[in-house]
C-alpha cells in the first residue's frame, strides 16, 4: 500500500493533469486557427415593394358624417322710419315671401311756397299739413311669424328690426378635412343623404362647400382652384434623386383623415320629415373616370393635379444574388429609385388616375420614400421572397 501511495497515485495525477494540458492548448491553438466551413446560403431575400402601372375604374365618391340642423329665423327689418299704423300678421302666423307685415307711415313737411316775384300774384295758400307716406315692411322669407315686437303707433327707423320668419328649413351639414375639399373640386351638383334611424335616403338636390379659413360658400360644390406640385420642367424620363427636392420625404396617406378645413351642407327638401340634430351621412359623387392607368395613392407625392412617383430600378422587380448589397442589380452597381412628375387626375382615396407620365405595367415604389407603410402591408425592405434560384 505504501508503494501504491508513493507512486501510483502521484503518477496517475500527472498523466490526468497532462491529458488537459494537452487538450486545452489543442482548442486554443489548433482547431482555432481551422477555417470555418461556409454555412447554408440565407433563406430569404428582402427587397422594395414595387406595384406596376395598371388600368381600373376610379369613382370618386366622398363620405362625410352630418348633422341636420334648423335654418335660423330670419329678421323683418323696417324699410321706413316713421310710425306703426298697421300690423297685416300677428307672431304665431304664416306668411310668404315678400308678404307685408307691418305698415309704416312715414311724415314729411310740406314745401313752403316761394314768395311772389315783382308783378306776380301770389300763390293760393296750401294746408299746413305734412304729406304722408305709407310703406309695407315685407317679410325676408316665407314660414312662421315667431316674433314680432312692435305696436300701433310705435316709432321704428330703418333697418330695425321689428320681427323674426322661421322659414322651418333644415340644413345637414357635416365638417370636411383637406383632403376631401381637394376632391371636391370637381363640383358635385348633389348628394345622397341617409339619415341615422329616419326615412330611405334622399337626394340633395344643391351642395354647398365652404372654407372655414375664408368662410366663404360656394355653392354647387368647389372651393376654388387647388395648386398641384411646382411646375419645374422635367426631362423625358425622369429626373435623378439630387435633381429634384422633395420637401419633408413623406407622402400622401391613402384616407381622408385630418383636421376639418371646411364644411359641407345642403338644404333638405321640403316635405322631408326630419327634425334638429338626427345624424345622417352624406355621399357626394364627384366624377367617375374608366379604363384609366392608376396607381396606389401611397405611391405618389401628392394627390391633386400634379405628383411625383419613385420609378423602381431592376433591384425592386428583382431578387439580388447571394451575398450581393441590398439594392444592387445582378452583375451591376446599386440602383436608387428615380422619380418622375407625373398629371394627376381623380382619386378615390386608395387609387389615383394618372393621365399622363407613366405608362401601363411601368412599376413604381408603392410607398414614398421616406414616409410610413401601412402597418398591415410589409413596407420597403420587409418584402419576404423565396431562396434565390429556388
Amino acid at each position: 500500500m505504501s508503494v501504491f501511495r508513493r507512486v501510483v497515485l502521484p503518477v496517475a495525477r500527472l498523466l490526468v493533469f497532462a491529458v488537459i494540458a494537452v487538450a486545452l492548448v489543442k482548442i486554443a491553438f489548433i482547431d482555432g486557427l481551422r477555417p470555418e466551413e461556409s454555412g447554408p446560403a440565407p433563406m430569404a431575400q428582402v427587397g422594395t415593394p414595387a406595384v406596376p402601372a395598371v388600368r381600373a375604374t376610379v369613382t370618386n365618391t366622398v363620405q362625410v358624417k352630418a348633422t341636420v340642423q334648423s335654418d335660423p329665423a330670419q329678421a323683418v327689418r323696417s324699410t321706413a322710419a316713421g310710425t306703426v299704423v298697421y300690423i297685416y300678421r300677428e307672431a304665431g302666423t304664416t306668411v310668404a315671401k315678400g308678404e307685408a307685415v307691418i305698415q309704416v307711415r312715414t311724415e314729411q313737411p310740406r314745401e313752403p311756397v316761394p314768395a311772389p316775384g315783382p308783378g306776380e300774384e301770389p300763390a293760393e295758400e296750401q294746408s299746413s299739413e305734412p304729406v304722408y307716406t305709407y310703406t309695407d315692411v315685407p317679410a325676408p322669407a316665407a314660414g312662421k311669424i315667431s316674433e314680432l315686437g312692435v305696436l300701433i303707433d310705435q316709432q321704428v327707423t330703418v333697418g330695425e328690426t321689428v320681427g323674426k320668419v322661421d322659414p322651418g328649413s333644415y340644413t345637414v351639414s357635416g365638417p370636411m378635412t383637406a383632403a376631401q375639399q381637394f376632391r371636391l373640386l370637381g363640383k358635385p351638383g348633389s348628394a345622397e343623404i341617409a339619415l341615422t334611424g329616419g326615412p330611405a335616403p334622399f337626394t340633395c338636390p344643391e351642395v354647398t362647400v365652404k372654407n372655414n379659413a375664408s368662410d366663404a360658400g360656394a355653392s354647387g360644390g368647389g372651393t376654388g382652384g387647388g395648386t398641384g406640385a411646382a411646375g419645374t420642367a422635367v426631362p423625358a424620363g425622369g429626373l435623378r434623386p439630387a435633381a429634384v427636392a422633395i420637401p419633408g420625404g413623406g407622402g400622401e396617406a391613402p384616407q381622408d383623415g385630418g383636421p376639418a378645413t371646411g364644411t359641407l351642407s345642403c338644404a333638405i327638401p321640403s316635405g322631408t320629415e326630419v327634425f334638429a340634430g338626427l345624424g345622417a351621412t352624406m355621399t357626394v359623387t364627384a366624377g367617375e373616370s374608366k379604363n384609366v392607368i392608376t396607381v396606389p395613392l401611397s405611391s405618389v407625392k401628392g394627390s391633386v393635379k400634379e405628383g411625383i412617383v419613385w420609378l423602381a430600378g431592376d433591384a425592386a422587380a428583382a431578387v439580388p444574388a447571394a451575398g450581393a448589397a441590398p439594392g444592387a442589380a445582378p452583375g451591376g452597381p446599386a440602383l436608387e429609385p428615380e422619380p418622375r412628375r407625373v398629371k394627376l387626375g381623380l382619386n378615390d382615396g386608395s387609387k389615383v388616375e394618372v393621365t399622363s407620365g407613366l405608362a401601363e405595367g411601368e412599376m413604381v415604389l408603392e410607398f414614398v420614400p421616406g414616409a410610413a407603410a401601412n402597418p398591415a402591408m410589409p413596407g420597403p425592405g420587409q418584402m419576404m421572397y423565396g431562396p434565390a434560384g429556388g
